[in-house]
């Protein structure tokens, strides 16, 4: 079935005439005779009398003409959706990266990005990290900013992916500030049991402090009070005073400098990280290599 073949049938019905009807859809008269055999064939019976004189319909053709008609503006309107998404998708570039890094290095990289998303859209995809790299693997994202630690592994092939950094980071156990802008709960030597508002292991982050405090001594001194896969959450913890977590800085560093929030341990304490940019080697849309050349640039 080809949509030609009902709007041929449609203006044959409508002019009952073969010459006039194949000037009309601009075809010679016998090829325009071929595709109505072409739909007789596909329908398995015959759509017209065959004979002298004008166009007659059989009782087939009768029955289908409506139906023609209305199959070949549904298609045509179809069609047109469909170049419409495909316009839309032109110019939508797809980013896969995690919650945190969504609302800290993303933010800032957008105030940069924005000019040149005038006549595009920056679809933005929270991921774990492990589902930020199939994203990226499968063609679902056409970037993925990600977290780069030894501790971490990003199984992405270096002969099919490049990256850039984006931005270095650091986790850091944070607590509320009081009145004098020291932390409410410090770690340290001799230290009481400090609540502690532990990452869920699926994140990233969770996985580095995790690693952190398996090699530190003062992790005995930690008493998990929450777990939550949520950083979001776990800084409204702190800010509630409900106890440490470890945060990024970009994230802390404005209520740490207004005194609301503080650093509760020392530089030892400290994770440092990377924050990447991934891309596949091969070629993506117009914009999608206006942005990777803006970055890469910079």
């Amino acid at each position: 079935m080809q949509l030609k073949w009902l709007e041929d049938f449609a203006v044959l019905a409508q002019e009952r005439s073969f010459t006039r009807a194949a000037e009309i859809r601009h075809v010679t008269h016998p090829a325009f005779g071929r595709r109505i055999r072409a739909l007789e064939a596909w329908a398995g019976t015959p759509l017209i009398e065959r004979g002298g004189g004008s166009v007659r319909l059989t009782a087939a053709g009768q029955a289908f003409v409506d139906t023609a008609e209305q199959m070949a503006r549904n298609l045509a309107q179809s069609h047109d959706e469909l170049m419409a998404i495909a316009g839309r998708q032109a110019r939508t570039v797809t980013l896969a990266t995690g919650r945190t890094l969504a609302r800290t290095v993303v933010a800032d990289w957008l105030v940069r990005l924005r000019p040149h998303l005038a006549d595009g859209e920056l679809r933005i995809l929270t991921r774990a990290l492990a589902d930020a790299v199939q994203d990226l693997q499968q063609g679902v994202a056409d970037f993925a900013i990600l977290y780069h630690h030894p501790s971490l592994t990003v199984p992405l092939d270096g002969r099919q992916f490049v990256h850039v950094a984006l931005a270095t980071d650091r986790l850091l156990p944070i607590a509320l500030a009081d009145a004098h802008g020291a932390p409410r709960y410090r770690l340290g030597a001799g230290s009481t049991a400090v609540p502690y508002i532990a990452f869920g292991r699926t994140l990233a982050l969770g996985r580095l402090v995790e690693d952190l405090l398996a090699h530190h001594p003062q992790a005995s001194s930690l008493q998990r009070l929450v777990e939550c896969d949520s950083p979001d959450a776990n800084y409204e913890y702190v800010r509630k005073g409900l106890g440490v977590s470890w945060l990024p800085w970009s994230m802390v560093h404005g209520d740490c400098k207004s005194g609301l929030l503080a650093p509760a341990g020392d530089k030892n304490l400290e994770v440092k990280f990377d924050v990447r940019l991934y891309r596949p080697k091969r070629r993506l849309s117009t914009l999608a290599e206006v942005l990777w050349s803006t970055i890469a640039r910079r």
